[in-house]
């Protein structure tokens, strides 16, 4: 972790055996969870600046991991085709989402509620029901694998982004495609909104 401006090492911590894809904060700024190829997510304690507890389930890579806003759930996706809910109180996974036919790219909590939204290398985004482990829609029309899945702060929209650079905005309220720009050839790795929206 890098302090800023003056970009001075803060804390580093060892405990994964392979490399890492994502990391993301706690709601209060006192933990961080890490996903990485060695099939577990991490949490760590920013102030001791230690491992605190591993969340292991995932049979292959996982790709991303995200805090629910109340700060006892954190989800993640995986190579391994599936997303999981793991509840952090208790120590294990809550529910396996099961649905997707390849791997599972993004996860993310729609801001403060119990809605997840994945993407996929299946060429589909699920929108998840978090509290019951279940896909309540599936949206199409990436023709190829997608990298990554956002909601704006307000949730009206979603972006997503492929492995030809097409980008695509939808309409959350509706479950339609507003807009799709195409800045190929090379892929879109990750979208995100600027915070106004």
């Amino acid at each position: 972790m890098v302090g800023i401006p003056k970009g001075n090492v803060i804390l580093t911590g060892c405990g994964h055996t392979d490399w890492l894809s994502g990391c993301c904060f706690h709601p209060s700024g006192t933990k961080l969870a890490t996903s990485s190829g060695d099939t577990t997510v991490k949490l760590w304690d920013l102030v001791k600046g230690d491992c605190i507890l591993t969340l292991g389930g995932h049979s292959h890579a996982v790709w991303s991991c995200t805090w629910h806003s109340c700060g006892d759930f954190v989800a993640s996706s995986s190579l391994d085709t599936t997303g999981k809910v793991w509840d952090v109180n208790s120590e294990r996974c809550r529910y396996t989402l099961r649905g997707h036919t390849d791997s599972v790219n993004s996860i993310e909590f729609f801001p403060f509620s119990n809605t997840l939204l994945t993407s996929s290398a299946d060429k589909s985004l699920s929108i998840w029901d978090a509290r019951m482990g279940c896909c309540a829609q599936s949206l199409y029309g990436h023709m190829h694998s997608i990298n990554d899945a956002t909601f704006t702060a307000r949730g009206h929209m979603i972006a997503s982004c492929d492995t030809c650079g097409v980008t695509k905005i939808w309409d959350f309220r509706k479950l339609l495609p507003m807009v799709s720009i195409d800045i190929g050839p090379s892929p879109g790795n990750e979208v995100a909104f600027d915070s106004s929206e």
